[in-house]
């Protein structure tokens, strides 16, 4: 793993994202891996186009303090932690730069919405209970954690990503699921066990999207089907890349699901 410490001038961003005012990413960079992550146009603005995307991170060493001044003069809106990055991936447990974040937020009026991988954010319920509202999704695209070991390589497993949901419910913590991508013939059959198990751990909503080929990363989406699911790469070319209602057909399923168990759901797509 690349790491470089780096200093940042502004780290509150307006955000185009539905229902978010502001966005903060406290690093450049995943080290979780995603094959389908496509944040991965971040490499283009920050001098890291030959690395390897889930192999290089960037730590915003100053993020707290320029947040700080920023939240002083800014509008107060809803932000989400984060948009192009995971607050929570693994070298947050060494740098903190997150819950320093969290620190300066609590003495601010700023709603605060968090989306992550990592059971890491339970370390820091004592904060997030302190800010005027604070909601955290976990995403989670199956229940077969063979499969997020796949195209999740470093991110938490599937158990211990329910665990920290439920442990958020119990401190009164609102939670959401965030179904998304939805990996075609793999998410699609633990779909409706993987909405009753949100349920049953406190989320009271359920957002989904679709695989979206964006920025180059359908090159390691292939990679990570010729090498695993061979047989489903020309399925998902078919569906990718030409005229295909799997994904319309899908949506309608999840819909039927959600009423059946009385969760509600959002679609991105």
């Amino acid at each position: 793993m690349k790491i470089r410490e780096i200093v940042v001038k502004s780290i509150l961003s307006k955000s185009r994202i539905y229902g978010v005012t502001y966005a903060v990413n406290p690093y450049v960079g995943c080290g979780h891996g995603c094959a389908y992550c496509y944040a991965r146009f971040m490499k283009r603005y920050t001098g890291h186009e030959k690395d390897r995307w889930g192999e290089f991170v960037d730590i915003k060493i100053n993020a707290p303090t320029v947040l700080a001044k920023e939240t002083k003069k800014a509008r107060p809106g809803p932000i989400l932690i984060s948009s192009v990055t995971d607050a929570y991936q693994p070298l947050e447990r060494r740098y903190e730069i997150t819950r320093k974040i969290l620190e300066v937020l609590t003495r601010r009026k700023f709603p605060v919405i968090i989306l992550t991988k990592s059971s890491l954010v339970t370390r820091d319920i004592d904060l997030l209970k302190k800010l005027k509202y604070c909601e955290v999704g976990f995403t989670i695209v199956t229940l077969d954690d063979s499969i997020r070991e796949k195209f999740e390589p470093r991110a938490s497993p599937i158990k211990d990503r329910l665990e920290a949901l439920w442990e958020l419910h119990q401190e009164n913590v609102p939670t959401y699921g965030f179904i998304g991508p939805l990996l075609p013939f793999l998410s699609d059959e633990t779909i409706e066990n993987l909405i009753l198990k949100l349920k049953e751990v406190g989320c009271s909503s359920v957002m989904v999207d679709r695989l979206n080929i964006k920025y180059g990363n359908w090159k390691s989406i292939k990679e990570t089907l010729q090498e695993n699911y061979p047989s489903l790469l020309k399925k998902y070319e078919e569906i990718l890349f030409s005229k295909s209602d799997y994904f319309e057909k899908l949506k309608n399923k999840i819909i039927d699901i959600a009423k059946k168990y009385n969760i509600k759901v959002d679609f991105c797509y």
